[in-house]
């Protein structure tokens, strides 16, 4: 399996991707013509060289594909992506990046002898400016246990943001889907976004992916919303993932991201955050040298993952089945040869 930037001819299998992921997943939208810009920018943003005068304040997209090297040659090129994750290096600065801020305002009245905290509901940018990890999906034939696909997919994304950590600011989130119903409802959309968009979820999702937000400044109440006044299967979603979005979750969460009281505007799933910086892979992750050894012994599971250190757009990462020793890691010549490197090639590298 190999961690790569996503190339032109991927826009197939990312297009079968976005259909796979249906409602909710706003940031792969059903729109091939959008997908293929989506491309063209992700590969700007890699071909930039560290001295690019936009570097440090563009709102540059990091795309990246799984790809496995196992699946017959003669298949399609769609057949051969497993799945697909991606950075976006600053929110908000195109277009708003809008949720809500869960907040509480305390009532007193001496009169009554009542003291009340109400749960409110502000909308917010306050993220604007931050790096979001999204777009992370692994596609079911390769949810295979033991093979941690999922884990690369999420994981790698950190790697990438220690390796070239100068296009990055201090902070960074993650948006997760919200809970949805039985009957495949949103209960929290039904019971106020609803109220405010004359479209259903699926447009409003799908509007929000392609980038066109204006609308949700232009159309949402401006003052706080108390959550008493909802439903009780509303105020249950506030805060809460969508059972496909839990293992996700909880991947984001071993690596010290955490839920601070901010929610999606349409569907009320969480966003967590955390200082880049104190990210469990960023700060636990190290650089070695690869020593290309066709002795090296491989115990039959993925216990490094290691990611190359050259120029942005040639980067690559994958498992790799030793543990590195002495700033050393031994690598197989298959696995040299999946990542594109040589012996005595720098590598930044993670170990559970």
């Amino acid at each position: 399996m190999l961690i790569r930037p996503i190339e032109e001819r991927d826009l197939d299998a990312l297009h079968a991707i976005a259909i796979e992921t249906g409602e909710g997943f706003t940031s792969l939208p059903d729109n091939r013509e959008f997908l293929a810009e989506h491309i063209a920018a992700t590969r700007a943003a890699f071909e930039k060289t560290e001295d690019h005068p936009s570097l440090k304040d563009a709102p540059d997209l990091y795309f990246f594909v799984l790809e496995d090297d196992s699946v017959d040659t003669d298949a399609s090129a769609a057949d051969r992506i497993a799945g697909c994750c991606a950075i976006e290096a600053r929110v908000g600065l195109d277009v708003p990046f809008y949720n809500y801020r869960v907040g509480r305002l305390a009532q007193a009245s001496k009169q009554l002898d009542l003291n009340r905290v109400i749960d409110t509901l502000f909308l917010s940018s306050d993220h604007t400016g931050d790096a979001e990890v999204c777009s992370l999906y692994l596609r079911p034939d390769w949810r295979v246990s033991g093979q941690r696909n999922g884990t690369l997919l999420s994981r790698v994304r950190w790697l990438f943001m220690a390796i070239y950590r100068a296009r990055f600011p201090d902070r960074v989130l993650a948006e997760m889907r919200g809970r949805f119903d039985d009957a495949d409802v949103n209960p929290f959309w039904q019971s106020l976004g609803q109220h405010f968009f004359p479209i259903d979820f699926g447009d409003a999702d799908r509007l929000t992916g392609l980038g066109q937000k204006s609308f949700i400044g232009e159309l949402m109440p401006r003052y706080p919303i108390c959550t008493a006044m909802l439903p009780q299967a509303a105020r249950d979603c506030l805060g809460q993932v969508h059972e496909q979005t839990q293992p996700a979750l909880a991947m984001l969460n071993a690596q010290g991201l955490r839920y601070e009281g901010y929610i999606d505007i349409f569907d009320a799933g969480p966003t967590v955050e955390a200082y880049l910086n104190d990210v469990k892979a960023v700060r636990d992750s190290i650089e070695v040298v690869a020593v290309v050894d066709a002795q090296a012994v491989d115990p039959g599971s993925p216990v490094t993952l290691a990611a190359t250190m050259g120029t942005c757009a040639s980067f690559r990462s994958a498992w790799v089945g030793r543990l590195p020793a002495h700033g050393e890691l031994a690598v197989h010549p298959d696995e040299a040869a999946r990542l594109g490197i040589v012996d005595g090639a720098r590598l930044r590298v993670l170990c559970d």
